[in-house]
């Protein structure tokens, strides 16, 4: 099967095995596959990841012990836990010490024609949400998590410091108990979207003030130093960013002011495709460009500083 693999070269592979149907999973035959900037970030060493790429997909069941799947057309959540040690049996399964996570740590992506993934980490896709729509669901599940976390009220001033792919995802999300909510970035020519539904828009070199929560969704150090000056005292900074580079923070000063460090991973998948179902989240917007497999060379060269990248398996060159 085609698979695009990452050995300290990103390459596809046009004859990579195929995997093999394990207990307890399924193999999920994919029909498109996202590029997020965690798979950008493998390629720069983060994690020391060796092997398939990928974790945002939707995608078809093509074989599995519990036949209800077979046929089914689902998304599915990135860490595979192991159900039974203390972390797991607590609710804390994506924190499992002994889990593996998709594309990211000792499992193989689906950035492939076919790939496998534990039936309990399946969630079957409405059928009002459409494949364009439903390949969102992992990282629009991540921008939900900041809710699971923390509460907003619709008193609060909310800085978002990125206004990337995620970012305009999570300002979305963000805006739904009322918050004020201002996303600071450096793309204007994204910011229809966000002035659409009333969100508000400042260029990071005109960034000031204060706000009671701020996001870092930028994947640099600089945005992190951005946002954490934007935070007032006794504010949330809530980190959103997987970065491989090495961060200076002034621990010190987060203790003076009592600031409260959040991070914030994956999220609630059930949620996420209400979200999408219901209409309350536009992903349109946010897609930059869809190639076929066979590209997905250019597809990654494409999608370093762009929107949402997305590989077609169906579809051909």
């Amino acid at each position: 099967m085609r698979a695009v693999v990452f050995d300290g070269t990103l390459h596809l592979e046009k004859n990579y095995a195929d995997p093999v149907l394990r207990d307890g999973e399924a193999l999920i035959k994919v029909s498109l596959a996202g590029i997020c900037n965690t798979d950008i970030e493998i390629t720069r060493g983060y994690k020391g990841f060796n092997g398939i790429l990928g974790h945002e997909f939707v995608g078809t069941v093509l074989a599995c012990a519990d036949p209800a799947w077979v046929g089914k057309r689902v998304v599915g959540e990135i860490n595979a836990a192991c159900r039974c040690c203390p972390t797991c049996l607590r609710g804390d399964d994506p924190h499992c010490p002994n889990r593996t996570t998709l594309g990211i740590y000792n499992r193989a992506g689906c950035m492939a024609d076919v790939f496998s993934l534990p039936i309990d980490c399946l969630h079957l896709v409405p059928d009002g949400v459409s494949n364009a729509q439903a390949v969102f669901t992992e990282p629009l599940a991540a921008a939900l998590e900041i809710l699971e976390q923390t509460h907003l009220k619709p008193t609060d001033r909310v800085a978002l410091v990125g206004d990337g792919k995620l970012g305009l995802l999570i300002a979305q999300v963000l805006r739904l108990p009322g918050s004020d909510i201002t996303v600071i970035g450096r793309h204007p020519e994204r910011w229809d979207l966000l002035h659409r539904q009333g969100i508000k828009t400042v260029k990071s070199t005109e960034a000031s003030g204060w706000y009671d929560v701020v996001v870092d969704v930028t994947g640099n150090p600089e945005g992190l130093h951005t946002s954490r000056k934007l935070v007032r005292p006794r504010g949330r900074l809530v980190m959103k960013s997987t970065v491989a580079a090495e961060t200076q923070l002034d621990l010190t000063m987060l203790v003076v002011d009592e600031i409260q460090l959040l991070g914030s991973r994956c999220g609630p998948f059930d949620a996420a495709l209400r979200l999408l179902a219901r209409g309350l989240i536009e992903t349109a917007p946010l897609m930059h460009a869809t190639y076929p497999m066979d590209d997905a060379m250019a597809a990654f060269g494409a999608s370093r500083g762009a929107m949402k990248v997305v590989l077609d398996m169906e579809a051909h060159s």
